[in-house]
């Protein structure tokens, strides 16, 4: 049986407690809030080492790439080890933003062949059911893993385009901003034509947990041996999909690039309203 991508703070502490504790990774992350340092440095999950997404993460690129192009292997296997993580760990990411930076690492780590899970609830979840929290840095003794990248499916802008009528392709960004109504950040509004909205927050309960599997499988059941991809404005959220998805039984590929890519890139078509 496979591992679970979700890990609860119950579990988390025990295995904390254990003599082979996972690494965890504090992946504190927001669009209003892009360096997590000093909210990481005022308390985090002890012994939990902080993961930047810009320059770890996600690399500055062309426009052409999107706004948060995946780093080379190279460079993300330099990260990982630098984040103290050996051959045979295993790895718990959370954040404080619905999980959704943590889905980023957790989909990254997981591709390149590192053992991950989610901290359902992130921060939040561990201080209710009592955690503790450190304050501080955390600077571990570098490790030496290999990565094995390419181990999840993926989508280029030419993939994600035909899956969009082959398959499934799911928007997972608010409505508004897949029917076009608004657009915040990137050069044009709308979707991918045959694209699908299912936005992300919906997989979400009040207090920032997925969705119990049973629900999410209901949401989903439609996609029962329908080939899935999923993109949002720049692969971050989108990756959340994917969690989502993996927890209701299905393999969804990722488009990194996502709707910032597909709308700085010339002569792509964009679709507007509610309709794919």
């Amino acid at each position: 049986m496979s591992m679970s991508p979700l890990i609860t703070p119950s579990e988390l502490k025990a295995e904390l407690c254990s003599l082979t504790p996972p690494v965890v990774l504090d992946v504190r992350y927001r669009l209003d809030a892009p360096d997590g340092a000093e909210a990481y440095r005022d308390g985090h999950v002890p012994g939990a080492v902080y993961v930047r997404m810009d320059g770890e993460l996600a690399v500055h690129g062309a426009a052409s790439e999107g706004r948060h192009p995946l780093p080379s292997p190279a460079d993300f296997e330099r990260s990982v080890r630098s984040w103290g993580i050996d051959d045979g760990d295993t790895v718990v990411v959370y954040d404080d933003w619905n999980s959704f930076a943590a889905a980023r690492a957790w989909w990254m780590l997981t591709d390149a062949g590192v053992p991950a899970r989610v901290l359902d609830g992130g921060l939040r979840a561990w201080r209710a059911a009592g955690g503790a929290l450190e304050t501080g840095e955390v600077t571990p003794t570098p490790g030496a893993v290999t990565l094995h990248a390419g181990q999840r499916r993926r989508l280029d802008i030419d993939a994600a385009a035909s899956l969009a009528y082959s398959g499934v392709l799911l928007d997972a960004r608010a409505p508004e901003r897949y029917r076009g109504d608004v657009e915040p950040l990137d050069p044009a509004a709308g979707h991918i034509p045959g694209a699908r909205n299912a936005p992300t927050t919906e997989n979400l309960d009040a207090e920032g947990r997925l969705l119990a599997p049973d629900v999410l499988r209901s949401r989903y059941a439609d996609l029962e041996g329908q080939s899935v991809g999923v993109y949002c404005g720049s692969g971050i959220t989108a990756a959340h999909a994917v969690l989502a998805l993996a927890v209701a039984g299905h393999d969804a590929a990722l488009y990194p690039g996502s709707w910032s890519q597909w709308s700085n890139t010339p002569d792509r078509p964009v679709a507007t309203g509610d309709r794919p």
